[in-house]
């Protein structure tokens, strides 16, 4: 672990930052981020920093803040809930069919895929309309409150598909050549509009407060504001809402299997189903304080987590250590080492190509911003982070399927 001071004009220290990024690459620019939130006054110690963190807005990417009486809503970001499922099957890599690509289309045929209508049941499934029950009273009492937020007029068509950028859904093999699904994703077009409708009144109140801060992104609400408390209903709502979209996409890619595959199979334990972008309470060093993990998931002793790695490189299960320090968090993923726009820039269709050798995905120009280059190294990644999580499973996926 590293450790950066924070310190006013005066040299007295305002804060800490704690990272485990040894033996991975971070920019300056990184760490002078995650300073700007840890010298807030309201940060509950020190913010922590994960192997995988980047540039964010705002805050940075693969960050941990624990906060007193406070929620920055733009830590918290607008994919909220955003996060990883995994499943194993009783399947083995022979039973695979020989084309991986019909698998792949069936499964985009049945998952809808790709950000804007498109990417939306033209009708929605009764599998959507079901989980829809579960959260359609609480979206109503928020969408009553809130006329203003414009969120989807229809986010029940959006439950079980998978969105854009770089969530993706994949068929993986362990060291054993046993099969796994695991997949990313979040709550779609209306966990955006809620978290772009908070962050503007959070930016809003600085004004009307006059309250300068290092980063106006950094906008915050605290505790007993006249829209803390609807943040709080309305930002949990969506983490479910992502919670349920995973579950059903999930259904949704095992029948498609079913389709593919001629043997019948079954679910391996209990699948794993966790956010890596949203805000909880937990208790940290004695005091309960909200926790936000922007790019990271929880680990504490015991708990079961998924970090992938990009397309055509290594993912793994792990199983949290309970690191105090890191607030019981790990790592998210790889991590971009380079913006998409940079990305695009350096790499062809050709590269990527090669990069993804042996996978079955899209190898088109409009993926080449996800391309395994534009990430960090995941072993780099894995390694820095032994003080955080043990590897339990290791996986490669044969097949890609990317909005």
């Amino acid at each position: 672990m590293l450790v950066e001071t924070v310190k006013d004009q005066k040299g007295k220290q305002i804060g800490l930052v704690k990272h485990w990024t040894k033996g991975v690459p971070v920019d300056g620019n990184t760490i002078d981020q995650a300073k700007n939130v840890a010298s807030l006054p309201f940060i509950h110690k020190h913010v922590a920093l994960m192997p995988d963190c980047h540039l964010g807005k705002g805050a940075t990417v693969g960050s941990v803040i624990a906060t007193k009486k406070a929620i920055i809503p733009a830590t918290v970001g607008v994919d909220l809930g955003c996060g990883m499922m995994a499943t194993q099957l009783s399947l083995k890599a022979e039973d695979l069919p020989d084309s991986l690509l019909e698998v792949r289309n069936i499964i985009e045929k049945l998952v809808p895929v790709g950000n804007g209508k498109g990417g939306d049941h033209k009708d929605a499934p009764n599998s959507s309309y079901s989980a829809w029950r579960r959260l359609s009273d609480d979206f109503e009492s928020i969408t009553d409150k809130h006329p203003k937020m414009d969120v989807s007029k229809n986010p029940v068509n959006q439950i079980g598909t998978l969105g854009g950028g770089n969530h993706f859904i994949e068929v993986c093999l362990d060291t054993e050549n046993k099969v796994w699904v695991m997949l990313h994703s979040g709550s779609r077009g209306v966990g955006n509009k809620i978290g772009q409708y908070f962050i503007s009144l959070a930016k809003e109140e600085m004004k009307r407060f006059h309250i300068n801060l290092p980063d106006k992104d950094l906008a915050y609400l605290p505790e007993g504001s006249e829209y803390f408390n609807d943040y709080w209903d309305t930002v949990k709502w969506a983490q479910q809402y992502a919670f349920v979209n995973r579950e059903v996409m999930m259904k949704k890619v095992l029948d498609a299997l079913k389709k593919a595959i001629s043997k019948s199979f079954k679910v391996i334990d209990k699948s794993i189903n966790c956010h890596h972008n949203y805000v909880d309470i937990e208790n940290h060093y004695g005091e309960n304080v909200y926790v936000t993990r922007k790019g990271a998931i929880r680990a504490r002793e015991g708990d079961m987590g998924i970090i992938p790695g990009s397309m055509g490189a290594r993912s793994y299960i792990v199983r949290g250590k309970g690191n105090p320090e890191s607030f019981h968090s790990c790592s998210h993923g790889a991590g971009r080492v380079m913006s998409r726009s940079q990305a695009k820039k350096q790499f062809n269709i050709d590269d990527h190509i090669k990069a993804t050798e042996g996978v079955e995905c899209r190898k088109d120009e409009a993926v080449i911003d996800e391309t395994p280059s534009a990430y960090k190294d995941i072993d780099a990644v894995m390694n820095a982070q032994k003080e955080l999580v043990d590897t339990v499973v290791t996986l490669k996926q044969v097949i890609c399927v990317k909005g």
